[in-house]
């Protein structure tokens, strides 16, 4: 049996780790791993093979950044190509991105089952690139892995029952295997203390594309700055933003470093005071260390931090008071299962298949 995994950005090459050392257990199952490159910076996917040991790819697409559906075509142009050149028996993917949207409907259109790994997960704006990626995958996927029960439930709504798990969350899995093996390395460099700064990731379109509201939202920043300190890993969509919208004047009082490795990077979660993020996967890495994040989002998928009240939803004109909010609050546990999802879906895909 042979199964094709396709990823391309940072939470993709991570799931993949866990994905993958499961499928190499079954001597049955071949697994070949192509690499769509649509995000290709070195601290954001190279890194990951070295500390994660992660399966080379076999293909790499070499797609780069683009408009929307430009980057989707190419993803489905190329991978067409090696899918039919390798004939696999399933085609795996993983989150929201354009690549996981490309590889779907490259299978669906060559009649090869697809699993999608991160099932069921919904939010608002419904326009949002990533909600769309996820509900035109979750409907033409034949296995389709949730990580939470919520998300079983939204896939249910839309009449989606056959072939759908609660296997819990990979990201889970992950965090509990690499956690010995964090490393602080940024944290010792910038002479950090534990508890006494925030942490802080921004680089959806919602928050960074617009300038009024980037704008705003710096300024936020900059308030808190002066109760806390704060650390930005900034992205290269975000730093582009801030450059031609001539808004460098606000990152003066934060503490800006080039994007890191997930070693270091969950390093630095687990010695703040807390996390302001509009990613997703930072979301639940943050409730995994045990520190609540703020969440600079409309909706989240992870709504069940939300209503467990842990994480904290925020715009642009209340981050600050979000950010000091005094309500005590007790962990909420096992949202994500026992971090034995990859587990769950090798079994299942052995059986299947």
């Amino acid at each position: 049996m042979k199964i094709v995994s396709l990823v391309g950005a940072r939470p993709q090459f991570i799931k993949e780790a866990v994905i993958h050392n499961e499928l190499k257990k079954y001597e049955n199952i071949k697994e070949v791993l192509i690499h769509s490159g649509q995000h290709y910076d070195f601290n954001m996917s190279d890194v990951f093979f070295q500390v994660l040991d992660i399966k080379k790819p076999e293909y790499f697409l070499n797609v780069g950044s683009g408009l929307h559906g430009e980057m989707t075509g190419k993803i489905m142009m190329e991978f067409e190509k090696v899918v039919m050149k390798e004939k696999p028996d399933l085609i795996l993917v993983y989150g929201d991105t354009n690549t996981t949207l490309a590889g779907a409907i490259v299978g669906a259109k060559l009649k090869i089952p697809v699993a999608h790994i991160e099932a069921g997960i919904r939010q608002k704006p419904k326009d949002m690139p990533e909600e769309i990626n996820r509900v035109l995958t979750d409907h033409i996927s034949t296995y389709l892995f949730c990580p939470t029960k919520i998300a079983v439930e939204n896939l249910e709504k839309e009449n989606i029952i056959d072939g759908v798990y609660f296997v819990g969350d990979v990201m889970y899995d992950l965090y509990l295997l690499m956690e010995e093996r964090f490393r602080y390395d940024v944290y010792e460099e910038l002479k950090l203390r534990e508890n006494e700064y925030i942490l802080l990731t921004l680089h959806r379109d919602f928050n960074v594309d617009r300038k009024e509201k980037l704008e705003k939202i710096l300024k936020e920043l900059n308030k808190i700055s002066k109760e806390k300190k704060i650390v930005f890993p900034i992205h290269p969509r975000t730093r582009k933003r801030i450059s031609e919208f001539s808004l460098k004047k606000y990152l003066k009082n934060l503490i800006v470093i080039d994007p890191i490795d997930y070693l270091n990077l969950m390093g630095l979660v687990k010695k703040s005071w807390k996390i302001i993020t509009d990613s997703g996967g930072l979301q639940k890495e943050s409730y995994f260390a045990r520190r609540q994040a703020v969440v600079l989002m409309p909706d989240t998928g992870w709504r069940e931090l939300i209503e467990a009240k842990w994480n904290i939803l925020a715009t642009e004109e209340d981050l600050y008071e979000k950010v000091f909010n005094k309500t005590p609050i007790n962990y909420p546990e096992n949202l994500y299962g026992n971090g034995n999802a990859g587990e769950k879906i090798g079994k299942i895909l052995e059986e299947k298949l």
